[in-house]
């Protein structure tokens, strides 16, 4: 049963004059690479047979370069006031270094000018995802000059872009980077070393640090960063420690970072013996706590976690290396459920926000991502698309709560404009 008109406009009564509603995109999901651009590890690894879904791969996607302004249009439509979307890095700059695609600029140039011709904010991404193929081959994130490939490509972004785009965010969920890109392998560049994978999510965090400091060094005024960050709910007692070690994983250890309190005590005992944490630094701790002026957090659904038989030796469900370091636990989603087999529950996106603005006292927050899949069946007059309307509301009314609560809470990015390519 969806909302009724009575409900909706309860809920549009509580949202403040200048809060931002809006919809978000990402680059490799919805442009086509048509219109020249460089290889990026995504296009390398959808080739791969068997790692994505039929082969998908993201051109034409979903066409937007050719439809920028008719999907402008849609955005305005809905009465959206900003539009979220990612640069893709290997269209700037072919190589991920040197040389400058001005075609390449000239795609977001539309995209930027059409969005604030039609009242739109830009909401900017450098990276969700496409690292360049020519700077994987150079080492990629494990890269001791990553940060450097990354200020410089920043810069670039921000010189072009500052009188333009006032908020921009460096890196998009670097969680999924580093641990389903190195870890478990199921995402670019398809990696299964636990150990890589930790180097690689302090590498990010240092390389968004670094990119902090280059956007405002280009007149950008609102830089900030996008974490994918959820509630971690223990189902037992027993499982109460481990489920500890999860939200370290997951949300702590990178909201410790970005408040200079460096990489969680527990985290380095329970991933002692995957790595010594030798690749660290006190410089680049002070890097990767550089002052954001906000903070972006994608959510879908909490993690629900259970204690298995102790001899299990395995995450069960999922690929254990996930979480390097944890085993002999199960994740256990309470219905209902997206058609990705996810729980909803929008209580958890209000105690997510709470406890990031308790973690990270002092920056604004943002929704940045937040949506369900289901499966859709389009009739003769369109999609009766209750299951994603109750979804939608439940959780704007959860970020409202948040908001009631305290919560430095600035909007709310819908996921996702369009019915994208998937990854893997």
């Amino acid at each position: 049963m969806s909302i009724d008109v009575t409900q909706a406009h309860e809920i549009s009564s509580r949202i403040p004059a200048d809060f931002t509603l809006g919809v978000a995109t990402s680059s490799w999901q919805i442009e086509g690479s048509s219109q020249s651009r460089g290889r990026s590890i995504w296009d390398d690894f959808a080739e791969t047979p068997g790692k994505v879904l039929d082969g998908a791969a993201a051109d034409p996607a979903c066409d937007h370069l050719n439809n920028i302004p008719g999907d402008l249009d849609l955005i305005q439509g809905l009465g959206a006031n900003a539009y979220r979307f990612s640069l893709s890095w290997p269209r700037v700059m072919h190589e991920g270094m040197g040389k400058v695609s001005l075609a390449g600029l000239d795609v977001y140039d539309r995209i930027v000018d059409g969005a604030l011709e039609r009242g739109l904010a830009p909401f900017a991404t450098l990276y969700h995802w496409d690292l360049p193929s020519a700077l994987q081959e150079k080492g990629g994130w494990l890269s001791p000059d990553s940060h450097r490939w990354f200020a410089d490509y920043a810069h670039l972004v921000g010189e072009h872009f500052a009188d333009r785009v006032d908020s921009i965010a460096t890196l998009n969920e670097p969680w999924v980077s580093a641990f389903l890109g190195y870890a478990a392998g199921v995402h670019a560049p398809g990696e299964h070393d636990p150990a890589a994978s930790l180097e690689v999510f302090y590498r990010l965090m240092v390389a968004s640090g670094h990119g902090i400091q280059a956007l405002r060094s280009a007149g950008v005024r609102n830089p900030g960063l996008v974490l994918n960050l959820t509630t971690i709910i223990a189902e037992d007692d027993d499982i109460e420690p481990t489920a500890s070690i999860i939200d370290g994983l997951q949300n702590r250890m990178f909201l410790d970072l970005l408040a200079g309190r460096g990489i969680p005590d527990d985290i380095q005992e329970a991933t002692s013996s995957i790595t010594e944490w030798s690749f660290v630094s006190s410089e680049g701790l002070a890097m990767a706590a550089e002052p954001l002026s906000w903070l972006g957090i994608n959510y879908y659904t909490p993690t629900r976690v259970a204690s298995v038989a102790h001899d299990a030796g395995k995450i069960v469900g999922q690929d254990a290396s996930v979480y390097p370091g944890v085993r002999n636990v199960s994740f256990v989603p309470r219905s209902p459920r997206t058609a990705m087999g996810w729980e909803i529950h929008a209580q958890s996106l209000t105690t997510t926000l709470v406890d990031t603005a308790q973690r990270l006292p002092g920056i604004p927050l943002y929704v940045t991502e937040n949506g369900a899949a289901f499966d859709d069946v389009v009739s003769e007059d369109g999609i009766h698309d209750n299951n994603r309307i109750d979804y939608y509301a439940s959780h704007i009314s959860a970020a409202l709560d948040a908001l009631e609560q305290g919560v430095d809470l600035r909007g709310y990015f819908a996921w996702s404009l369009f019915d994208n390519l998937e990854w893997a």
